[in-house]
This record gives structure tokens, sequence and C-alpha cells, in this order.
């Protein structure tokens, strides 16, 4: 039975490494557009943030379709979720102003950095995941950071540039590991 199992995360980790490190290329390029179209709400930067979340439903849909029998499917579905919702909210919100995106978008990172966090606990076993659960700990303190810096007198949204990057970097880390772990086993208890 516990040959089973390792054998299931043998085979998911590769599909895993290459979601990882596409997301890590996604939230790079992301956070270079979004920098590079200033603070100004405009419809452009609107639909980039909306796109990011929208991302994330994409790549939690990959995640749990590529191995079933290691992945922890009911947080990826609740990942799904909030992800969704909160492509729709910022959608909303880009009409109402920046503030109203800050909040939409802590509220987001809060709660799905709680589901990754939960998501990469159960993953443990697996290996490569101490990067995920920092990221999703760190994700829940940021988002709060950003509903605080919705009540600020100028609130700005090029800030999301360095939480997608700093998610990215979690991402290309965890890649790494699972090709350490692929490689030795014995890696995966680390």
């Amino acid at each position: 039975m516990a040959r089973a199992a390792t054998t299931d995360q043998e085979t998911a980790a590769p599909a895993l490494r290459r979601l990882y490190l596409i997301r890590f290329l996604f939230a790079l390029v992301w956070a270079a557009v979004l920098l590079s179209l200033g603070s100004d709400l405009t419809l452009g930067v609107t639909a980039l943030l909306v796109l990011y979340p929208a991302f994330d439903v994409a790549a939690a849909v990959f995640d749990a379709r590529s191995a079933r029998a290691t992945r922890p499917a009911k947080g990826l579905y609740a990942n799904m979720a909030v992800s969704t919702a909160a492509a729709i909210g910022l959608a909303a919100a880009g009409a109402s102003g920046t503030a109203d995106v800050l909040r939409v978008w802590g509220a987001w990172a809060i709660v799905s950095g709680l589901v990754q966090l939960v998501v990469a606990l159960l993953r443990r076993a697996m290996g490569g995941q101490w990067a995920m659960i920092l990221s999703g700990g760190i994700s829940v303190l940021a988002g709060a950071s950003f509903v605080a810096d919705a009540a600020t007198a100028d609130p700005s949204v090029t800030h999301l540039a360095r939480y997608a990057t700093l998610g990215g970097i979690f991402f290309l880390i965890s890649a790494i590991r699972l090709i350490r772990t692929t490689t030795n086993p014995a890696v995966a208890l680390q």
C-alpha cells in the first residue's frame, strides 16, 4: 500500500513541477505588465487584475485533473470557487476604484492563502511543499496588508506586482524541490 502511494506521488510530481514552472513564469510576466501599465485603474489594468485569479482557476483545474490520487481535491475545488469569485469581484470593483479593488484582492489573498496552506500541508509527503506552505501563510498576511492599504489616502494596485512576483518565486522553489524529490525520494521527507 505504501509503495502504491509513492508511485502515485512519483508520477504526479512531474505534472506538478511543470505547473509550478508555468505559474512562476506567468507571475513574472503578469507583474511586469502591471508595472508597465502604471497605477491608474484603466480598463486594461482591470482586465489584467481579473486575469490573475482566472489563471489561478485554470491552474487549479489542471492540478485537479493531472493526478487525482495524490491531490487534495476538496482544497483545489475550494480554490477554484474562491478564485472565480475573486475574478468576478475584481471585474465589478474595477468600476468602483482602486480601494475596492484592493479590498477584493486582499480578501482573495487571505482566503486563497489559507486554502494553499491546507493543500500544501496535505501534500507535504510528496516533497517540495515547504515553499507552498510559507507562500500560503505570507499570502494571508499580504491580503491583510492590501485591505489596510485600501484605507490609505493614495492606494495603488502596483503593490500587487510584488505579491505576484513573490508568489512566483515560491512556485519556482517548489518546482526545484520537486525535481530533487523525483531524483532522490529521501528529499521528500525534508
